[in-house]
């Protein structure tokens, strides 16, 4: 195992704690703002934005986390069928075809987050509209050191630590 697998390691357990703690507290948060405003006729401001952010956080953090695992969709009748020499050549371009989206996905939702790093949010006002969407920009990142990961070391999806949530 090399340096960067071992680094990688390192950030894709930060990606699946980060993620969990986020759906954690959306779970949390949810019926807090439920039950103050079913139960208790007072609805809160807060658990709305809160639970917003707590699934872009979910989403973009936890994606690099389901690449990594080889735990996302795909669809493989067609590759299935080819010979491994296509399947390799076809995973290569798939890889490549990810550095790409990527990169579009950085660029634009940093100029996104660049864009609205000021405006805050009306109904949480200490958290801004380009601090909430940062975690798009941080999980494309972090998705592409998970490319090049593969693109250098191959698969990872079956070393124990990847296989650690169960999720094979």
């Amino acid at each position: 195992m090399t340096a960067y697998s071992r680094l990688m390691d390192g950030l894709y357990l930060l990606c699946m704690a980060i993620a969990a703690i986020a759906l954690l507290i959306m779970v949390t948060v949810i019926p807090i703002g439920i039950f103050s405003r079913y139960v208790l006729n007072d609805a809160l401001s807060w658990p709305e934005p809160v639970a917003i952010i707590c699934m872009i956080i979910f989403t973009f953090i936890g994606a690099p986390v389901g690449f990594r695992a080889g735990t996302h969709i795909c669809v493989s009748m067609i590759t299935d069928r080819l010979s491994p020499a296509n399947q390799r050549w076809l995973l290569k371009l798939s890889d490549a075809l990810m550095i790409i989206t990527c990169l579009v996905i950085f660029r634009a939702s940093y100029n996104l987050c660049e864009a609205m790093w000021v405006q805050t949010l009306a109904s949480l006002p200490v958290v801004t509209y380009g601090e909430m969407y940062l975690p798009i920009p941080v999980g494309a990142i972090f998705t592409l050191l998970f490319v090049i990961e593969r693109l250098v070391n191959g698969d990872q999806s079956q070393r124990a630590i990847v296989t650690l949530g169960g999720t094979h």
